[in-house]
């Protein structure tokens, strides 16, 4: 079954090439010109993988994918932009996406980070599932984490995850109480462990210590210079 992209993206000729490589790679690909027809578009559809633009007239891809991860917080988000500042990349993962490409880039590299991306889904969802007796679904102190569907839940309160949000905290949870290494860590849930991406996953570690937050039993402790540890107390 071919994947299902959606391209945002208001260069018209960087559009054309784009789509046409992804076409010829055996992607599915609709296509959008500004973020407010992305919006639209997305809601009228299911993908398997969208690629946004950051500067694009009407609504700007970060706050696309913002609106986008309200509805949505499981669909992959790649971001295409020239910006390539560290607070450019911190603000796109902030808004939820999960990889981050600076132009300018080669076809053949995006092909290779959505294939890595795509693998990475679905590794989760094999793992989710494959094991007996849990269907993905763990007891995280006051929290039921169902990584299956992308939730944490405590009480009556649901609170959605993205994928890399998925990702870590199963890596985090598969060490539970001890130790792991950062860089093992980076490769684990990122492919790799370059300073950039080291940087967004500590925007992502933020927002896992304020999804727990409700529970005082439950943290993630930095250990400076070596990794992290998810502690919980039992």
């Amino acid at each position: 079954m071919k994947t299902k992209i959606l391209l945002v993206e208001d260069d018209i000729n960087l559009g054309d090439v784009l789509c046409d490589y992804l076409e010829l790679q055996d992607h599915e690909v609709v296509r959008a010109m500004d973020g407010v027809e992305g919006l639209e578009i997305f809601k009228s559809g299911n993908f398997d993988l969208l690629i946004l633009d950051v500067m694009l007239p009407r609504k700007d891809g970060f706050t696309l994918a913002a609106e986008i991860r309200e509805k949505n917080p499981q669909v992959p988000i790649i971001f295409l932009t020239a910006r390539d500042r560290m607070e450019d990349r911190v603000s796109g993962f902030k808004a939820g996406c999960d990889d981050y490409i600076t132009k300018p880039f080669s076809s053949e590299e995006l092909e290779l980070r959505i294939g890595a991306i795509l693998r990475r889904c679905q590794q989760q969802e094999t793992n989710g599932q494959a094991t007996p007796g849990n269907n993905g679904v763990y007891a995280l102190g006051k929290y039921t984490f169902d990584s299956a569907n992308h939730e944490l839940r405590i009480d009556d309160k649901r609170i959605g995850l993205t994928t890399k949000e998925v990702e870590l905290l199963r890596v985090l949870y598969a060490h539970k109480n001890q130790l792991i290494a950062r860089e093992k860590t980076l490769k684990a849930v990122w492919g790799s462990d370059n300073y950039f991406i080291g940087r967004s996953m500590d925007v992502f570690i933020t927002k896992l210590r304020k999804y727990l937050k409700d529970d005082p039993d439950i943290s993630i402790v930095n250990v400076h210079g070596t990794g992290f540890r998810l502690e919980v107390k039992e």
